[in-house]
């Protein structure tokens, strides 16, 4: 919807006259009501900004069922004390993990999320690594890769490590790697009840061993 609005406004040359930059603000949307259009684009607008606002009535309904789940779920507090980690990223990786005494090891958690390279073994050469499976949840990746963003910019040795490892390998291998590193942190949370730094610490030195 924010699409078509911003196309009908190019279709116009009106884009230029927004008072704010970003889209959809109460100013922005007030200008558009008093916009000087066609009989039939306005007509377009007035059904393209009752839409929007219904759809940002269920997105503030959604955000606060969504708090509440996460201020109830132990696992999904916990998450959250992750960089960059709100609500909706606590809980949709808290759910994606379930039961967490499922993996025996730190590294079971990555496996399980597909973020480990594929193997294609054959007699005896025993080295031949692919790209990550992407066997487990999509969405638990999407949301790891989130995190990884916040993190990379938030902890420094995390961002130290990740610059050698891109160095040698390039920049989405090196993400991937961050991405397995937080999803074993994960585990040493949720097994140990403690916030990201208290175990980040740890399993970072576990993970070079």
């Amino acid at each position: 919807m924010i699409n078509k609005i911003k196309h009908m406004l190019r279709r116009h040359n009106l884009q230029w006259e927004m008072p704010t930059k970003t889209f959809p603000t109460k100013a922005a949307i007030a200008w558009l009501k008093k916009l000087t259009l066609s009989e039939i684009d306005w007509l377009e607008m007035n059904h393209l900004l009752a839409d929007l606002e219904h759809v940002q009535q269920r997105f503030e309904e959604l955000e606060a069922v969504i708090a509440e789940r996460c201020e109830t779920s132990e696992e999904a507090a916990l998450l959250s004390s992750m960089p960059g980690a709100g609500n909706f990223v606590s809980v949709g990786l808290a759910c994606r993990v379930g039961r967490v005494d499922r993996f025996p090891r730190s590294r079971s958690l990555a496996n399980y999320w597909g973020l480990t390279p594929g193997c294609r073994n054959s007699g005896d050469n025993n080295k031949r690594l692919g790209s990550i499976t992407k066997a487990g949840s999509g969405m638990a990746r999407w949301l790891l890769a989130q995190v990884t963003r916040h993190a990379l910019r938030m902890d420094r040795e995390l961002r130290e490590w990740f610059k050698r490892i891109k160095r040698r390998r390039g920049a989405s291998i090196a993400r991937v790697a961050v991405m397995r590193r937080l999803a074993t942190i994960i585990w040493h949370m949720l097994t140990q009840r403690r916030t990201y730094a208290e175990c980040r610490a740890f399993a970072l030195a576990q993970a070079e061993q």
